[in-house]
């Protein structure tokens, strides 16, 4: 069940499955070559730091084990890593054997993007309805809390591909009739592909209320993103899901987050939104995708997002070989470990504000930068009134207010 020393890495694109290379494991040294058909025919997944060409190359052992980031950003963390590991434990394997080409083999078809390898270990896919949310809630607690859930394997086949620190499943929604069935590589029509969070045990209460508020903010601010809802369970709780951005009709698009494009180890990151500004425009070739990252910059820091990590910005390709800066994701009220931004604005991190905002549009050449922190500041000062529309409680929204009052004069 582990010991794999080689990997086939396809890419199912809108539909379409190439073979893209293979992945040795050799002597404690992963290595990776590209198929020579795909080097006729694909397009470069990968263009910072994998390169694109017939040689054997192998990555640096930092910052993730050996790979490049293009297959690390396949591999899940967090929640999902504690899930395969819980789950491997349970058969008596031990995880400390566990390399990064066997938890590859374990996300198989299943992972994020578009990215499948094989050979695949899975347990038997489960279809049908899934268990009710508060249900699926009370055990995912059990198992942060370290003791046995009922529904261990169900939760790996729901989220063992996840990455993030909170729970979360992947679900076919119906939002015609409300269903929720597993997610499933064929969904059934009618359905779409969606990602449900759950609260980890040092989550405000009303963490999904915070989350989707600030989605509704966001979209004010004029960032784009997927389509996000409040789930209820029975007991009227509510959990907060967004469409999946890597999915399109059933059909994948490819993706790589800043962290794996740019080899930056995210839980020690040394990216400024100047690094994640050259990159957009590197791949996205036109001067718009500077304004995309810059505003989204801005909305971080007056809305005090600040675990603002280098796994929480992505970028999507398309069969054509077509690059574009990814739906924002994961913005909600919050601090990083130390309470400083994980991305750095202008080379400050603790306290940025409108100075180092504009000191970095001025260097990128940002005409309109002064307009669009307007617009964001006038967006985040509707706080209060989404907010309550959100069913964020008035404790909550006073507490919120006040520090983003503090940040409004930065």
């Amino acid at each position: 069940m582990i010991g794999i020393e080689k990997i086939s890495v396809s890419i199912l694109l809108e539909g379409n499955q190439t073979e893209v290379g293979e992945l040795v494991l050799s002597k404690g040294k992963i290595y990776f070559k590209y198929h020579p058909g795909y080097l006729s025919n694909g397009f470069d997944l990968s263009p910072i730091k994998l390169p694109f060409s017939g040689n054997i190359v192998s990555a640096d052992r930092e910052p993730f084990e050996g790979l490049f980031g293009v297959f690390n950003d396949s591999l899940p963390d967090g929640w999902g890593r504690l899930l395969l590991d819980r789950s491997l434990s349970s058969k008596g394997i031990d995880i400390a054997r566990i390399t990064p080409l066997d938890r590859l083999a374990y996300v198989g078809t299943s992972g994020m993007g578009a990215l499948i390898y094989k050979p695949e270990f899975k347990p038997d896919k489960s279809t049908g309805a899934i268990p009710e949310l508060d249900t699926l809630a009370n055990e995912m607690n059990r198992v942060l809390q370290g003791t046995s859930s009922d529904v261990l394997e169900e939760l790996f086949i729901l989220g063992g591909s996840s990455g993030g620190a909170r729970p979360k499943i992947f679900t076919g929604y119906n939002p015609v009739t409300g269903d929720l069935i597993h997610g499933t590589d064929d969904i059934p029509e009618g359905f779409e592909e969606w990602i449900i969070k759950f609260p980890s045990s040092s989550d405000n209460v009303e963490i999904a209320n915070i989350e989707y508020a600030y989605h509704k903010m966001a979209l004010l601010a004029g960032i784009e993103m997927s389509e996000c809802h409040l789930f209820k369970g029975k007991s009227g709780k509510e959990y907060f899901g967004t469409l999946r951005f890597d999915r399109n009709k059933g059909k994948r698009l490819h993706v790589h987050t800043a962290s794996g494009i740019m080899h930056d180890n995210f839980r020690m990151s040394t990216m400024d939104y100047g690094h994640l500004m050259d990159c957009a425009f590197r791949l996205e070739k036109h001067v718009k995708a500077y304004e995309k990252i810059f505003r989204l910059a801005a909305f971080n820091v007056y809305s005090h997002n600040r675990d603002d990590h280098s796994k929480n910005f992505s970028f999507l390709m398309d069969a054509k070989g077509n690059w574009q800066f990814a739906p924002a994701y994961d913005l909600t009220f919050s601090s990083s470990s130390y309470g400083f931004h994980s991305t750095m604005v202008a080379g400050e991190s603790q306290n940025p504000g409108r100075k180092e905002l504009l000191k970095l549009a001025t260097h990128f050449g940002l005409k309109n930068a002064a307009q669009i922190i307007e617009e964001v500041q006038e967006a985040v000062s509707q706080l209060e009134a989404i907010a309550n529309e959100s069913g964020v409680s008035k404790e909550n929204r006073q507490d919120i207010q006040k520090v983003l009052d503090k940040l409004a004069g930065t």
